[in-house]
Parts: structure tokens; C-alpha cells; sequence
């Protein structure tokens, strides 16, 4: 669901050729997804769209095993079905486009269409650095959003609010490597692609590319969540305290 409305609107811009969206367009749809995403899932799972996070939730002892492996599996399944879906939107706008010839790299490439790769001036460890530093800024975000100690939004703008700040870091931080920031958003449409026509170029194009968008927003969500802890969480003050402060403004104000 949330991955149709990112990857349809890569497709139309590049298969527009510049005449049906800019990049513009391409954050937007993709806070928007991630908007829509969040208030379909949001009272299921917690909305656990991005395996980074899921990972890290595990990590914390929030997720058990069984859990985990649902979720990562329900990422990866509706990933790939969206890959699937867009590709059938617009078989016929890319084999129009490619002459049938399906590239990961050149004046036709439509690979990027479906995952992420990196900008041709840009080095692998630069690359890395970028995902790892887009990922810690997701989840401090993340965190901000939805800390009831400290100064959480209310809970029906959290979703608005989560796409908002995909948006903004799609804003920011999307020229060097498209900003995958989540594993499952990025992997199950190269498997697709893979499969689809492509080829392995998918996986051993730009230095073997594909797993950085796996390992780096992995790292980047436990970096984030421990530079979070270090700097507010800990800072905030216990629950029972703050319940009676919340109190004691609600007496004054009556």
C-alpha cells in the first residue's frame, strides 16, 4: 500500500521523462504513503512498515521472535507485491521506454524505478555514511513523535507527522543515494526486479550496492535510538511525576 504510491510515482517520473512529476513529487508520495501506511496498520501492529525499526524493537526486548519474524515477513511480501503491482501499471510506459531493453545503468535505466542506487559521484562509504545518517535522523524523529514522557504529538496527527518527516528527509538527504532508509522498502523489489528482467545486474551493480540499503539503516536505527536515550530519554522525568504535574496544571487551569 505505502510502497505503490513511492514507486508509481518513480516510475511516472522517469518515464514521464520530466513531464509528469519532478523529485518533488517523488518525496511527496512517498510521505504520503508512509502517512496512509501508518493510519491502516497504526491499531494492528504499531504500523512496522520498516524492517530497520522492527529489527531495533527486537533489539530492545519490545518484539519477541515470533513477532519479529511476522512482521519482516509482511514487510517483505507487500514490498514486493507493490514492485509487482507498479511494474503491471506500467508494462507497457517501460518496454516503451527501454525498447524492451531492461538496464540497471544507462539513458534508458528504469532499475531505479523499484530500489535505490547511488549517485555515480558518490563513493560506497559515502553512500553508506549517507543511509546511516538519513536512518539516525527516521528515527530520532520517530521517537520525538511518539515519546509520551517527553512532548509526543497528539496520537491522530502521528501518522500525518511520520510522513511529514519522510518527506523532509527525502528533501534533504535524498541526492546521494535516494534515501532508502528501510530494508524492506528497498530489497524485495530487487529481488523482484532480479526476476523480472533485469537480471543480477541488480546485485552487483555500483561495487554490489544492494546491501547497503539492508545494513546501514540497520545500524543507523540502533545509533539513533542510543543517541536518543543518551540525550533526552533519560533526561525525561519519570512517568508517575509527570502524570502529577499534568494534574496539577489541569487543577490550576480549572
Amino acid at each position: 500500500f505505502t510502497q505503490v504510491f513511492g514507486l508509481s510515482s518513480v516510475a511516472q517520473v522517469v518515464l514521464g521523462e520530466g513531464n509528469t512529476g519532478q523529485y518533488l513529487s517523488i518525496n511527496m508520495a512517498f510521505g504520503i504513503g508512509v502517512t496512509l501506511g501508518i493510519y491502516a496498520a497504526g491499531g494492528i501492529s504499531g504500523a512496522h512498515l520498516n524492517a530497520a525499526i522492527t529489527i531495533t524493537q527486537w533489539v530492545l526486548g519490545n518484539l519477541s521472535w515470533t513477532k519479529l519474524a511476522a512482521y519482516i515477513t509482511g514487510q517483505f511480501l507487500g514490498s514486493f507485491m507493490a514492485a509487482a503491482t507498479v511494474f503491471a501499471l506500467y508494462y507497457d510506459a517501460i518496454y516503451s521506454y527501454t525498447q524492451g531493453n531492461l538496464t540497471v545503468s544507462g539513458p534508458t535505466a528504469t532499475a531505479m524505478i523499484f530500489s535505490t542506487y547511488p549517485a555515480p559521484s558518490v563513493s560506497l562509504q559515502g553512500a553508506f555514511f549517507t543511509e546511516f545518517i538519513a536512518t539516525v535522523m527516521l528515527i530520532l524523529g520517530i521517537l520525538v513523535i511518539h515519546d509520551e514522557k517527553n512532548n509526543a504529538a497528539l496520537k491522530g496527527a502521528q501518522p500525518m507527522l511520520s510522513g511529514m518527516l519522510v518527506l523532509g528527509i527525502g528533501l534533504g538527504m535524498g541526492l546521494n543515494t535516494g534515501y532508502a532508509i528501510n530494508p524492506s522498502r528497498d530489497l524485495p523489489p530487487r529481488i523482484f526486479t532480479a526476476m523480472a528482467g533485469w537480471g543480477m545486474d541488480v546485485f552487483t551493480a555500483d561495487h554490489s550496492w544492494w546491501w547497503v540499503p539492508v545494513a546501514a539503516p540497520i545500524l543507523g536505527c540502533l545509533a539513533g535510538v542510543f543517541i536518543y536515550k543518551a540525550c533526552i530519554d533519560f533526561h525525561n522525568e519519570p512517568d508517575h511525576e509527570t502524570e502529577n504535574k499534568k494534574e496539577e496544571a489541569g487543577t490550576e487551569t480549572s
